[in-house]
Parts: C-alpha cells; sequence; structure tokens
C-alpha cells in the first residue's frame, strides 16, 4: 500500500467530506493513478480537456491561463489539496486554463468517467462529489469578492492567513498575478509601504 496515497486520499476527503467511511475512500484510492510530475510541468495545457480531478499529494500547483498576453495565476494548490478545472471537466470541453507544477510533486488523478459510476452506486462518493463542487463554488465567489471589495494589503492579508504554504513557497511573481497586483506593488504590500 502506498503510504502516500492513503495520506493523501484522507487529506482530501477530510478537506471537503470528513464523515467519509473507509469503504468510501477505499473506492477513490482503487481508481487513483498516482503521477510525479516534474517542477516546470504542465498536467493539462490550454486547449486540452479535462478528464481528471487532481489530488495534490506532495509539491505545489498552480492553476493559471493567459489574458492579453500576460500569465494570470487563478488558484494554488498544494498537499491534501483537490484541483480541477470545473467548466472544461463537468462539459468535457476544452479548457483555457494551465496547470503547472511549482516544485517536483506527486499527484493522484481521479478520472471523472470513474467517479461518475461510483457515484450512481455510493451515496458517500456522490455526497463527496457534492462537496467538492459545492467547495470549488465557494472559492470562486470569496475570490471574486475579494477583487471586487478587498485593498491590495487586505488581498494579501487574506492569503497569508489562509494559505501560508502560498506565501512560504509559491514565486512572488506568481502571487503577485493571484492577487491582481504588479510584482512591484506586491513588494510595496509586503514591506508595509501599502
Amino acid at each position: 500500500m502506498d503510504a502516500l496515497l492513503k495520506k493523501t486520499v484522507d487529506a482530501a476527503v477530510n478537506s471537503r467530506y470528513p464523515g467519509m467511511a473507509l469503504e468510501g475512500r477505499k473506492l477513490i484510492e482503487e481508481i487513483l493513478i498516482r503521477k510525479e510530475v516534474e517542477k516546470g510541468e504542465l498536467l493539462i495545457n490550454e486547449g486540452q480537456i479535462s478528464h481528471n480531478i487532481v489530488f495534490v499529494g506532495k509539491g505545489m500547483l498552480r492553476q493559471f491561463y493567459y489574458k492579453n498576453g500576460k500569465d494570470v495565476t487563478e488558484h494554488f494548490s498544494y498537499e491534501g489539496c483537490i484541483v480541477i478545472c470545473i467548466e472544461s471537466t463537468l462539459k468535457q470541453e476544452p479548457t483555457h486554463l494551465m496547470i503547472e507544477a511549482l516544485e517536483p510533486s506527486v499527484v493522484y488523478l481521479l478520472p471523472y468517467n470513474k467517479l461518475m459510476t461510483l457515484t450512481e452506486i455510493s451515496w458517500e462518493i456522490n455526497m463527496f462529489y457534492r462537496k467538492i463542487l459545492e467547495y470549488s463554488l465557494i472559492v470562486s465567489q470569496v475570490k471574486a469578492d475579494s477583487w471586487r471589495f478587498e485593498t491590495a494589503r487586505e488581498r494579501y492579508n487574506q492569503l497569508m492567513e489562509h494559505q501560508p504554504e502560498v506565501i512560504k513557497r509559491a514565486p512572488l511573481s506568481h502571487i503577485a498575478s493571484y492577487l491582481l497586483m504588479t510584482p512591484e506593488t506586491l513588494s510595496r504590500v509586503r514591506s508595509g509601504i501599502l
């Protein structure tokens, strides 16, 4: 038994649906595909269709896209996180988002079609899937509200409070783009000028 696999499934499940019984967790473990990813490698590229939900076992990933020739970070994920390109996965259409490894990483791919089959036979798996989608919607809403209503300093403080791993591990250029700032603005926020 892959110890990292069990630890990753437990972390991912506990983050969304901690009440899931051991049997449900085992059903998920049985269909996961382990993949080692090098730093800088893309798990999914623009124009591809996302066929998997990704559990991060080790390392850090980011979701990003290009807008007006600039690379914009949408989301960071690290150990225990779940990554999904929602629109591409649900509609099985090409994505605008890319997923890149910021560190050498071990991920577990949860094939969407196999997950859907499990949702039909297991109430718990169905509930877990629902919780993944609910969480993704909430994260999107919180991020949109942050962009609308918070100052640069407030956005940075929220990131420090809720995702300190990102501050410690992600390149500053990616943190700046995630917070909708220039690297110069981020530098001023970090030094307390803003």
